[in-house]
């Protein structure tokens, strides 16, 4: 791990996992499911920031994790959202980075750049899925319908940009953490032991952004190589 992980990383992952499981107790939850899927969760994404398959495959694990927590708490917009689109497009995702290695490592997806044409596809589908889910989520009376939507606008996104392989999931997937810590801290209102999960999608941002920097940096040297 030394050699694959600079100390950096080492330490965000560390960190990020020693603040999840205090904050875990702190708030006096006891649901251990919550804990588990935010450990899958920012490991997958340490990987992602590496351009690891591993990333992909632990974020399958997260979706089924997090669409059983969004169950419990009545959030039908992020069940539906996680285990109906970002898990299946985690596997899609998973499939892509490992037919594109880079350089035959299977340690490192080929990083793309999207075109033109690329991002009116892009736009276009988040559209046509956003319209789709708020008719969805508005009939299951699902709780704040506008931030649920929302959430599905920028989760499609990443998952999106993810099996493309472009650096900019990671900016989505930031952006969709911002939308879900609100949801969160909304949710905490009723029960205290959701501020954990707000903690957790706190600590999910900062290694998205720090995974859009680390794909910037692999980017030019792959170019360069």
């Amino acid at each position: 791990m030394k050699r694959y992980f600079t100390k950096g990383e080492i330490s965000l992952w560390f960190g990020s996992c020693a603040v999840i499981v205090i904050s875990f107790w702190m708030f006096h939850s006891r649901d251990y499911l919550t804990l588990t899927a935010s450990l899958v969760g920012v490991t997958s994404l340490i990987f992602n920031a590496k351009g690891n398959p591993l990333g992909p495959l632990l974020m399958v694990a997260f979706s089924l994790l997090y669409g059983v927590i969004s169950y419990s708490c009545a959030y039908y917009g992020e069940m539906i959202t996680y285990l109906g689109m970002t898990m299946p497009m985690a596997v899609i995702a998973l499939i892509s980075w490992l037919k594109h290695p880079y350089q035959g490592k299977k340690t490192q997806v080929k990083i793309n750049r999207l075109q033109g044409k690329e991002w009116w596809y892009l736009a276009v589908l988040t559209a046509v899925v956003t319209a789709v889910f708020y008719f969805v989520l508005k009939a299951l009376h699902t709780d704040a319908l506008i931030l649920s939507t929302v959430s599905v606008t920028t989760s499609f996104a990443a998952v999106y940009l993810t099996f493309c392989r472009s650096a900019w999931y990671a900016i989505a997937y930031a952006a969709n953490d911002l939308v879900l810590i609100v949801l969160w801290i909304l949710a905490s209102g009723a029960d205290s032991s959701y501020l954990s999960v707000v903690i957790c999608f706190a600590i999910f941002f900062v290694n998205d952004i720090y995974g859009f920097l680390n794909w910037q940096k692999m980017a030019r040297a792959q170019t360069a190589g």
